[in-house]
């Protein structure tokens, strides 16, 4: 473990942004990371896992401390189920398809979803109908403050659309260790009535699938409208899907009767904000070396050489539009750093 100084960056986050690291150190151990929180002169830290879900719009003058933290265990299992512990420097694709390889159901439609595992309850990723916290038993964080380990359980994480205690009250005062979940070892529960998964299973000439088919299909899916990080600096989507009264999207049918919704409750209707950033004019639309993406406007791309400034001052000028045509205000998903 050694601190190195003037680091770039742009290998440690999938926008594949160049910017330095005033101070870089990557930790493989529980002991490795306690130690570095205890040593002097380094006020400011700032913790890195997969870069999945963060646009580094400057040179970062804290440490930046990169989880690396790697495992997975069975902790327990009985004929239904398996408890299983993941650590957080674990990709978690790879994760995913540790499990399906051991035909453990439940996290099958969050394939392909870039970053770590020690990231995923931050953010409460979720796809096709599942979230994180529907296998959620608990997870571990390191207090930035106390260098103790804690424990959270479900309840304790708050968890909500793309968002969690790490995310509010939490934020920036634990590094998560690791992850435990409780996935199912047979009679899997599968979900394949969110977005295209049917079609796609149709496409595959799947009647009747099972869930490393219904990974694949997602994959597929995933594959043919976001862009691979490797090839086209990305985070994923960028905004989250807005959530707006029943007032008004029957306001909007006057005048967008195609626009399309799903139901959260009585008086609660979310919008895909692909749709209304499609709508918007801005899908497609290319800035020099940054933009939309051409198959999926919920993703902002750096071509090559941007600036974080530049994607996030086009993120702006999107919210602003969409504030103005539709009187909906969308939120990142991703951090800002």
């Amino acid at each position: 473990m050694k601190i190195k100084e003037n680091i770039s960056l742009k290998p440690y986050n999938t926008f594949g942004i160049d910017v330095l690291a005033k101070h870089f150190v990557s930790v493989s151990n529980l002991d490795e990371l306690k130690n570095i929180l205890l040593l002097k002169g380094y006020p400011d830290k700032l913790i890195l896992g997969g870069g999945s879900n963060i646009l580094l719009t400057k040179n970062q003058k804290a440490l930046v401390i990169h989880v690396n933290l790697k495992g997975i265990t069975i902790i327990s299992e009985d004929e239904n189920s398996v408890i299983v512990k993941a650590n957080a420097g674990e990709n978690w694709h790879e994760f995913v398809l540790w499990c399906l390889d051991h035909d453990f159901g439940g996290i099958e439609n969050l394939s392909l979803i870039p970053g770590n595992v020690g990231t995923a309850p931050i953010q409460n990723i979720g796809a096709y109908g599942v979230e994180l916290k529907d296998s959620f038993i608990s997870c571990e964080g390191l207090s930035l403050e106390s260098n103790t380990i804690k424990s959270f359980s479900k309840a304790n994480c708050n968890f909500g659309y793309r968002n969690s205690i790490f995310k509010q009250h939490e934020k920036g005062k634990y590094i998560i260790t690791n992850v435990t979940f409780k996935l199912s070892k047979k009679t899997h529960k599968l979900n394949i009535n969110y977005g295209s998964i049917a079609s796609q299973l149709e496409l595959m000439q799947i009647t009747s699938p099972t869930i490393q088919e219904i990974s694949k299909a997602v994959i597929a899916i995933r594959e043919s409208k976001l862009p691979n990080p490797k090839e086209i600096g990305n985070s994923g989507s960028f905004f989250k899907n807005p959530i707006i009264s029943k007032a008004h999207y029957d306001t909007l049918l006057e005048n967008f009767p195609e626009i399309p919704s799903y139901t959260i409750s009585d008086n609660e209707i979310k919008i895909p904000a692909g749709w209304l950033i499609e709508k918007s004019g801005f899908k497609g639309k290319r800035f020099g070396d940054y933009g939309v993406h051409k198959n999926q406007a919920l993703v902002l791309v750096n071509y090559g050489n941007s600036k974080g400034s530049d994607i996030l001052n086009l993120s702006k000028l999107i919210q602003k539009t969409i504030k103005r045509l539709f009187g909906i205000s969308i939120e990142a998903e991703v951090n800002i750093l």
